[in-house]
């Protein structure tokens, strides 16, 4: 009998590799140390799945920062498209939300899990869960199969799709590293990417919870670095939401070298003109009040004295006390609210890993080592890692399907 390919690694991509070689008819063993499958897959997208986007394969590769060119021929052998047809297939409808972002009309992750998990079955593909891999085996430069901590597994090929250091509660906790460094492959630096930020200042605290929509977050080193406009959290030690987890590849980089400030433009849609005639304006209807009671029509209520601190006004000045130059100091923190960021969220609370098996050492055609023939990888191991909206799940599922059919086709382009 003809050795199966062994896949390692139960997830997106490990998924997607058994059912990309089960569909070329070849025997298949899926490896995975959890007692199931799709552990990091069922938390995605706040339990939802942000399955893919419905962007078009030049801006998805734009998602991928240095290395998108990678996952051309990933993409085009699964586009996003082919993928949404694919779940259809299954059964698994979806939808459309803003951004392009594509999510089972369920809101079910799980559905998603199940879906896949059937088709595996109907595929005849070996699962074997709660099977921790210890290491490789390969002879003459070529991979033969798996040790496990029940034994031997022989492989005509083997797939690693084991993630990254991200969630490690899922099961990601870096062994595949360890293996493909073992067998000669480089390993990039390996950071969290996609993951809130730590704060120096403690104000953000008292405003834990705030979410600000339509703002525009810029990133500070010696000079800009990069930007973002749309939504954001305050939490108890810092920010997160979207802009600031896009942003957050840029900023840990530049935590290498020191602190990083960031600065907040709460009204970014109004030049500073017409955003103090709009200040002169409530200042007007509020001439009575309180300067911390004539910001309540402008800014969220948790909002305005931090504001005003950092403007070092005084909440309580009568409106119609306020200087023009004090007005000014207001505009330049409503415009530019001051923030420096001292650390990323460790990285088992980043939803991908940035780093990985270095991508000079891996045939994009096929996902094939280099250095060790049959030996293939998918997924967030590999040193590809994009923004979020849907493109990581698609690059798992796209370079996971590549491999596997590659494996079943033995494929040495």
């Amino acid at each position: 009998m003809t050795d199966p390919i062994v896949v390692v690694g139960g997830g997106a991509a490990g998924i997607f590799a058994a059912i990309g070689a089960a569909e070329k008819k070849a025997p298949v063993v899926l490896l995975e140390k959890n007692a199931r499958l799709g552990l990091k897959l069922l938390i995605t997208g706040k339990g939802r799945s942000n399955l893919t986007n419905t962007a078009p394969l030049d801006h998805f590769v734009q998602q991928f920062p240095g290395h998108g060119r990678f996952l051309y021929s990933a993409f085009a052998n699964l586009s996003n498209n082919d993928l949404i047809s694919f779940f259809h297939r299954l059964g698994v409808e979806l939808k459309v939300e803003r951004g392009g972002r594509v999510f089972p009309v369920s809101d079910r992750s799980k559905d998603v899990v199940s879906a896949l998990t059937g088709y595996l079955t109907r595929l005849k593909v070996d699962v074997r869960t709660n099977t921790k891999v210890l290491g490789l085996l390969h002879k003459n430069g070529r991979v033969t199969g798996v040790m496990t901590e029940q034994g031997t597994v022989a492989g005509r090929a083997v797939i690693i799709a084991t993630g990254g250091l991200s969630y490690p509660r899922t099961g990601s906790t870096g062994d595949g590293y360890a293996w493909a460094r073992a067998v000669g492959h480089t390993v990039t630096d390996l950071r969290p990417s996609l993951v809130p930020l730590e704060t120096e200042e403690k104000w953000v605290a008292d405003v834990q919870g705030l979410t600000l929509k339509n703002v525009k977050v810029t990133v500070w080193g010696p000079k800009k670095r990069g930007e973002e406009f749309g939504e954001m959290l305050f939490t108890h030690f810092g920010v997160s939401g979207p802009i600031i987890l896009t942003l957050s590849r840029l900023v840990v980089r530049e935590l290498e070298q020191g602190p990083v400030r960031l600065t907040i433009n709460l009204k970014p849609a109004l030049n500073r003109e017409t955003l103090e005639r709009r200040l002169l304006r409530d200042f007007d209807k509020y001439s009575g009040k309180h300067l911390k009671n004539a910001l309540k029509d402008l800014l969220p209520q948790k909002l305005i004295e931090p504001v005003l601190k950092l403007s070092r006004l005084e909440p309580h000045k009568p409106v119609h006390q306020v200087t023009k130059q004090e007005r000014q100091l207001l505009l330049d923190t409503l415009q530019g609210l001051p923030l420096t960021v001292t650390a990323p969220r460790p990285i088992a609370e980043a939803i991908v890993t940035s780093g990985g098996v270095a991508l000079k050492e891996i045939n994009p055609k096929t996902m094939e080592s280099k250095i060790l023939s049959q030996l293939y990888f998918a997924g967030e191991i590999l040193d590809v890692d994009g923004y979020t909206g849907g493109y990581n799940l698609q690059a798992a599922f796209s370079t996971g399907y590549l491999a596997g059919q590659s494996a079943a086709a033995g494929r040495n382009e």
